[in-house]
C-alpha cells in the first residue's frame, strides 16, 4: 500500500536555492522537449531515454554549469518524467484506434518555468536530520512536521505551489494491512447528481458545499483587479498572489469536506455501490458546475478510504440504466428526458424521484457484480486446491 505525507516548509531565504534547483529542472525539462522533436524531425524515430541521459550529463559537465544544482537524480527523473507522457501518448493512440471514444492525450510539450511546479530526489541528495528537518545538498530545511512519517520513504518530491510556498511530499510503502473494524453487515447505493452530490439508496441526501460558487463574486473581483495591473509590476504580483490564495483556500475547503465525507461512509458502510461516470462529457456539458463537484477526486479519495478500513467499494457501469430502470417491475423508461426529475412506471404505475430510484438500481447491480466476483473467485480456489491435490 502507498501513502504520502505532505508537509508546508517554512519560510526562508535559503528556499531561493530550491528554486534555483526547480528553474534547473523546468530547463533541462524544456531542452529535452526541443531534442525530442528536433530528433524526431531527422530521423523519424522516438529519442531513447538513455541516450537522452547521456547528451544531459555531458551538457552538464562542459556547457551548462547552472545545471549543476540539480542532482543528477532529480535530472534522470525530470527525463523519465518526458519518457512517461510519451508512452501515455503512444498507448492511447492505440486505444483511439481500437475505440473511437477515447479522450485524446497529447504528447509532452514546452512548459514555463512559472509552471513547472516540482522537482524530485530519489535515493541521494537528501537526508532526514530528525523531526521537522530534512538535509538537501549541503542545505538543511525546516518543514511543519504536523504527524510521524509511517513506512519507508521511496523519494522526497520539493513543490512550490501558485502561491510560491515549498511542500515536501515523502511517498512511502507502507505494509499491507487494514484497520481492525467491526462489520456492520451495512450497504448502500449512492447516485451522483448535480443538484444532490450523493443521494442514498434509502433517500438521504448529502449535499456539497460548493465553495467555487460561494467564491465566485469573491474570485471575479480579484481576477479584475489582476488584469487592470501592468505586466511585470509588482502590483500585478500581489494580485497574482492574492487570486492564487484565494483558489488554494476553495481547494482545501473542498478536499477538506470530501475527506471527512469518505471516511464516514468507509467507517459505517461494508460495501458502497456507486456509478463510474464519464466525467468529460459532463465537463462540456456543465462545466464549472462539475469541477466543482468533483467527482473524480471524491472517487479517489474513497477509494483510498475503503482500502484503508476494509470496505468494498464497487463501480457500476455507467451505460447501466438506472435512471431509467424502474426499481419495482423493471421496466426501462426510454423516454425519460434529463429534466424529468420526477415521473411514473408506464408499466406498473409506481411513482419514482429519479435520483432515489437510480441509487436503488445502483445499489442492486452493484451487490449483483460483488456477489458475482465473489463467487468466481471461490471457484478458482476450489480449483486450484484440487490442482494441488493431484500434484501431491
Amino acid at each position: 500500500m502507498r501513502k504520502s505525507f505532505k508537509f508546508k516548509l517554512y519560510s526562508a531565504d535559503r528556499n531561493k536555492r530550491l528554486d534555483r534547483q526547480r528553474i534547473a529542472a523546468s530547463r533541462i525539462y524544456n531542452h529535452c522537449i526541443a531534442l525530442h522533436k528536433h530528433y524526431y524531425r531527422m530521423w523519424g524515430k522516438h529519442l531513447s531515454t538513455s541516450r537522452l541521459k547521456k547528451r544531459i550529463a555531458f551538457m552538464r559537465k562542459h556547457f551548462r554549469s547552472d545545471w549543476r544544482c540539480l542532482g543528477s537524480q532529480s535530472v534522470q527523473d525530470a527525463i523519465e518524467r518526458i519518457e512517461g507522457g510519451f508512452q501515455r501518448f503512444f498507448e492511447n493512440i492505440i486505444k483511439k484506434k481500437a475505440v473511437k471514444s477515447t479522450r485524446r492525450v497529447s504528447p509532452p510539450s514546452f512548459r514555463k518555468s512559472i509552471k513547472y511546479r516540482s522537482f524530485t530526489l530519489k535515493q541521494a541528495g537528501w537526508k532526514l536530520k530528525g523531526e521537522g528537518y530534512i538535509q538537501i545538498g549541503k542545505c538543511t530545511y525546516r518543514f511543519h512536521q504536523s504527524r510521524p512519517i509511517d513506512g519507508s520513504i521511496k523519494t522526497v518530491t520539493i513543490c512550490k505551489d501558485a502561491v510560491g510556498d515549498f511542500w515536501i511530499i515523502f511517498p512511502v510503502k507502507l505494509a499491507e494491512s487494514v484497520e481492525n473494524r467491526t462489520v456492520t453487515g451495512k450497504t448502500a447505493g449512492f447516485d451522483f447528481g448535480l443538484t444532490t452530490f450523493l443521494m442514498r439508496d434509502d433517500g438521504t441526501k448529502i449535499q456539497a458545499p460548493q465553495p467555487l460558487f460561494q467564491a465566485l463574486k469573491a474570485l471575479r473581483k480579484a481576477s479584475r483587479r489582476l488584469s487592470r495591473k501592468k505586466k511585470g509590476s509588482s502590483g500585478r504580483k500581489r494580485a497574482r498572489l492574492a487570486l492564487a490564495r484565494l483558489h488554494r483556500r476553495i481547494a482545501n475547503i473542498r478536499r477538506d469536506w470530501q475527506f471527512k465525507i469518505a471516511l464516514e461512509l468507509a467507517r459505517t458502510l461494508d460495501v458502497i455501490c456507486i456509478e463510474d461516470l464519464g466525467l468529460q462529457g459532463m465537463k462540456a456539458l456543465w462545466g464549472r458546475k462539475v469541477s466543482d463537484l468533483a467527482w473524480a477526486d471524491f472517487v479517489k479519495i474513497l477509494t483510498w478510504q475503503c482500502k484503508k478500513h476494509g470496505s468494498t467499494l464497487v463501480k457500476v457501469d455507467r451505460f447501466f440504466p438506472s435512471s431509467k430502470l424502474c426499481s419495482q417491475c423493471g421496466h426501462i423508461h426510454k423516454e425519460l428526458e434529463l429534466t424529468d426529475r420526477q415521473w411514473g412506471c408506464p408499466s406498473c404505475g409506481t411513482h419514482h424521484d429519479r435520483d432515489k430510484n437510480a441509487a436503488v438500481m445502483i445499489k442492486r447491480e452493484g451487490l449483483r457484480l460483488y456477489a458475482l466476483e465473489h463467487a468466481n473467485s471461490r471457484r478458482l480456489s476450489e480449483a486450484g486446491g484440487r490442482l494441488r491435490e493431484k500434484a501431491a
